[in-house]
């Protein structure tokens, strides 16, 4: 892709999964001959695909491109990488749908790159890293999100960071292990930003789909978001609702990994706590490994939590879904 400006040793994997962490990937979906794990369609067919046997999988490609100081480079990159999506995957199984990877310090070029693969409806999200350079309900980043409500995209916020700053409140971790754990509170503070700052209020059918978040954080943080914004709501009069009905609206949650040591149980608690059985979707994480066999949800679920979980949260979440479908049997 870049074969000359002096880049050619330059890594551009994020390094939020270290190669040699038992994190980064189950080793029953290690690849031979060391290829990077989830590089090989044909694996993941095998793994995924066949194996827990979707009617959709939404690939989320977590790449570098996204992080380049250079606004051009990234948005030059997040294109190839686009491109490379839909040539290479999309266009092999019509099982597989996408996220489109954006340049999201420039919200000019992120639009640009939305625009340009918005005709192609098997892109059904923008994805976009939890921890960057600035809270993401902040208004400068709002056309990216005018424009993913009114083309029925989902806005996918996962777990990572372009590293500019440290990612804990209190400076740089020495460990991955502590960078790991604190990924929640970053989710934490760009929900109460996208509330605060008035996104939902501007944008009220955008769907904010949580990815890779964890789920344990949840009831206390709706719990001591609704109490402060009762307190302090003339601070922000265009928050009407309280910030545990705008979640139930508009943000969803993806189950892997289930931070819990009963995963059944805990996804119930939620539900109960928030008063809602459509938050959260499934998903496999793959190829990384936060479960065993195929047992991505263990814990015994209620059929109609289970049924909501595997499949009717994401239809009503992702409206493009099933309209490629539509959209191929139409075209010659």
């Amino acid at each position: 892709m870049v074969s000359v400006r002096a880049l050619d040793r330059l890594n551009l994997s994020l390094t939020s999964y270290p190669q040699n962490s038992p994190l980064s990937c189950r080793p029953d979906w290690a690849l031979d001959g060391g290829a990077k794990a989830g590089s090989s369609l044909k694996a993941m067919r095998d793994h995924v695909l066949d194996r827990f046997r979707p009617r959709y999988g939404i690939l989320n490609c977590l790449y570098g491109a996204q992080v380049l100081h250079s606004e051009d480079m990234a948005a030059a990159c997040c294109r190839a990488t686009n491109d490379w999506i839909r040539d290479d995957w999309l266009n092999h199984d019509p099982r597989l749908r996408a996220s489109i990877v954006i340049p999201s310090n420039n919200a000019e070029l992120a639009v640009a790159e939305i625009d340009r693969r918005a005709d192609d409806f098997r892109f059904v999200q923008v994805l976009m890293l939890v921890s960057g350079e600035t809270t993401l309900g902040r208004r400068h980043l709002w056309p990216i999100y005018e424009r993913a409500e009114r083309l029925g995209l989902a806005l996918g916020i996962h777990a990572g960071s372009a590293y500019r700053y440290a990612p804990t409140a209190i400076g740089w971790p020495s460990h991955y292990v502590e960078d790991y754990v604190a990924q929640s509170a970053a989710f934490e503070s760009q929900l109460q930003s996208l509330i605060s700052e008035g996104v939902f209020a501007k944008f009220p059918r955008l769907k904010v789909v949580a990815i890779e978040s964890g789920l344990t954080w949840l009831s206390g943080f709706i719990w001591r978001a609704d109490k402060t914004w009762t307190g302090v709501r003339a601070e922000v009069p265009w928050v009407a609702r309280a910030p545990s009905e705008v979640i139930r609206n508009n943000v969803r949650f993806t189950v892997q990994p289930v931070d819990a040591a009963d995963d059944g149980e805990a996804i119930m608690r939620l539900a109960d706590h928030i008063k809602s059985d459509e938050l959260f979707l499934f998903s496999t994480d793959y190829p990384h490994w936060h479960f065993d066999g195929d047992a991505v949800l263990s814990g015994r679920l209620p059929d109609g939590l289970f049924r909501k979980i595997a499949s009717e949260n994401a239809l009503t979440t992702y409206s493009r879904l099933a309209r490629a479908d539509q959209v191929m049997e139409v075209v010659p």
